[in-house]
């Protein structure tokens, strides 16, 4: 049965048209998991290490694509809900357009700047050479890898949630077939990783290109434009929060390995190495819900739709609180297997991690409120509120706490930082979806 954003949604069809795109973003994180497991295990802990310590960089470049989507996506559903499907087209390929050219612009300055910046950075040595060895094949596909981020939104925006989770699905296999490929069975190290996750990525951004180019039935396709200014300016507008988002999650993450590398060396980057695959692919579930639900918010805001969208609220809470308590546990329970999975070669590495997993697993409780408001209001085309509250989530109180917390409570303070910051950024997104009801008009009568 196909689900159409005009219609009305229970929890029943709530879930089965997010799935998709809850799945997807879980593939889509699984690159860097796949990566760290055959470095780690294959090549070994300095080329883990390194694989980790750069990684906040390439994600900064890579934050211009959830900006296109995110932001894009918000104002093609607007349209297609006031009924206006030639403009809807016609945004949807400037979007495109413009954002892979961003990427060439950006993968020329990566390549560029990677050594001085991973050296300001804090890497010496061999791992700032690790550091640039992979970092530049990585960056080689910055171009597809926006893309892919961004199809991820508009294929939900085309009522095509199933392909763009097939598209991601083939991607991630292709990324970890060629993991085992040219790391563990031909032994090219640390190259072998970076060409694998370069080449999976162009897999997820250039097919979907060839699809939309071709006639097709999804709501969406690649036609002529022409430059947009005025609606370029919404679509960055409306995707600051998650570029805000992302870029302050990646220097944050700069920060914290170097507060790791203070406190506990470069043992300490391993362990947060870890932890951030499985916030990865914990916080790929609360993205992807948000994504799904997303252009379903838009379409229906845009047409002045305000009972079904009290209902979308009330039901999306409800989902993000249940999935928040589960996630909690499963973090808890699957703290040692994961951390034996990844580093259990290295005992006084395996028990840092281990200790480091059972706290900051409970940021996971209050994570997805946050994540969701600020989804949310995007959908409204509020880009202000939205980058509000991602850039008090993901920069502000996660940079006070790293640097705060550690002062009484030494490493653990670092553990728990994530903990503090995801639960006064779940107090301020409550406060903005009661402050903002009138005016949207999701609560009440």
């Amino acid at each position: 049965m196909k689900i159409q954003l005009s219609d009305h949604f229970n929890y029943k069809k709530l879930l089965r048209f997010t799935l998709p795109s809850i799945v997807m973003m879980i593939f889509t994180s699984i690159y860097g998991v796949v990566d760290g497991f055959f470095v780690s295990n294959f090549v070994g802990k300095g080329p883990f290490t390194a694989v980790n310590f750069i990684m906040p960089f390439l994600m900064i470049l890579g934050a211009v694509g959830f900006m296109f989507g995110a932001g894009g996506s918000a104002l093609i559903a607007k349209t297609l809900g006031e009924g206006d499907p030639e403009r809807a087209n016609r945004l949807f390929s400037l979007f495109v357009y413009v954002s892979a050219a961003c990427g060439v612009v950006l993968t020329v300055l990566g390549i560029v700047f990677l050594r001085p910046i991973a050296a300001r950075m804090g890497a010496k040595g061999e791992l700032l050479e690790h550091c640039v060895t992979y970092g530049r094949i990585v960056l080689l596909a910055l171009p597809a890898y926006l893309l892919q981020f961004e199809f991820q939104s508009f294929f939900v925006t085309a009522e095509k949630p199933q392909l763009g989770l097939a598209m991601t699905v083939a991607s991630g296999l292709t990324n970890m077939v060629l993991d085992t490929l040219l790391v563990a069975v031909f032994p090219l190290g640390l190259k072998g990783a970076a060409a694998a996750t370069a080449i999976g990525q162009c897999v997820g951004g250039i097919i979907p290109v060839l699809y939309f180019c071709r006639p097709n039935s999804s709501l969406l396709r690649l036609t002529k434009t022409n430059l947009d200014g005025r609606a370029l300016l919404k679509a960055c507008t409306n995707g600051s929060s998650e570029l805000m988002s992302n870029i302050s999650m990646s220097i944050v993450n700069m920060l914290y390995n170097a507060q790791l590398l203070r406190y506990a060396g470069e043992d300490g980057v391993a362990a947060y190495g870890v932890l951030m695959y499985v916030n990865l692919v914990f916080l790929a579930a609360f993205i992807g819900y948000s994504v799904g639900t997303a252009p379903v918010i838009g379409y229906h805001y845009g047409a002045g739709n305000h009972r079904e969208l009290k209902g979308l609220l009330k039901r999306s809470l409800v989902i993000i609180g249940i999935c928040s308590a589960a996630m909690l546990v499963a973090g808890e329970a699957l703290a040692w297997p994961l951390s034996q999975v990844f580093v259990g070669y290295d005992q006084g590495l395996l028990h840092m991690t281990l200790r480091g997993f059972v706290i900051y697993s409970f940021s996971f409780l209050f994570a997805g409120i946050s994540i969701f408001g600020s989804s949310f209001f995007t959908a409204l085309n509020n880009g202000l509120v939205s980058a509000v509250i991602s850039f008090l989530r993901t920069l502000v109180f996660q940079v006070a706490a790293v640097l705060i917390l550690p002062l009484f409570w030494k490493l653990d303070g670092i553990w728990a930082s994530m903990v503090v910051a995801e639960l006064l950024a779940s107090v301020i997104t409550v406060l903005f979806l009661v402050g903002k009801r009138k005016q949207y008009h999701y609560a009440g009568r």
